[in-house]
C-alpha cells in the first residue's frame, strides 16, 4: 500500500545546523577568521561563534555573513519559487498570485 503522506525527517535545528555548518565551511574555504568576517559583515565575531556552535543567529545577522562572504543571489533566492507538489496546490498558488493578504483559516 502506497504511502498517502510524506513527513520530513528533518527539525528545525537541523536546519539550522546544516545552515551554521556551510556558513562555517565558506568561510573557512575562503581563509577567513571569525574577526575577518566581523569586519566584512559587520556581525559581532562572538555572534559568528555561536552560530557556528550553537546555530542560533537572527536572520539580519546570517544575511549580512552570506553577503560579506558573497552569496546575495543564493539568498534571494530561497523560498524564490512556489512550491506545489499536487495539481490543486499548483491552481491555488496560480488563483492567488496577486493576493495582498491571507486568509484566517486554511484547507485541511
Amino acid at each position: 500500500m502506497p504511502k498517502l503522506y510524506i513527513y520530513e525527517t528533518e527539525t528545525v535545528e537541523d536546519l539550522l545546523s546544516i545552515l551554521a555548518q556551510n556558513l562555517q565551511r565558506r568561510r573557512l574555504e575562503k581563509g577567513l577568521s571569525r574577526d575577518a568576517l566581523s569586519l566584512m559583515s559587520g556581525v559581532p565575531s562572538a555572534t559568528i561563534a555561536k552560530f557556528e556552535s550553537k546555530h542560533t543567529i537572527s536572520l539580519s545577522s546570517f544575511v549580512a555573513m552570506a553577503k560579506a562572504l558573497g552569496y546575495s543571489d543564493d539568498v534571494k533566492q530561497l523560498i524564490s519559487s512556489p512550491l506545489y507538489s499536487t495539481m490543486d496546490e499548483l491552481e491555488t498558488i496560480n488563483k492567488n498570485k496577486n493576493r495582498k493578504r491571507g486568509r484566517n483559516c486554511f484547507d485541511r
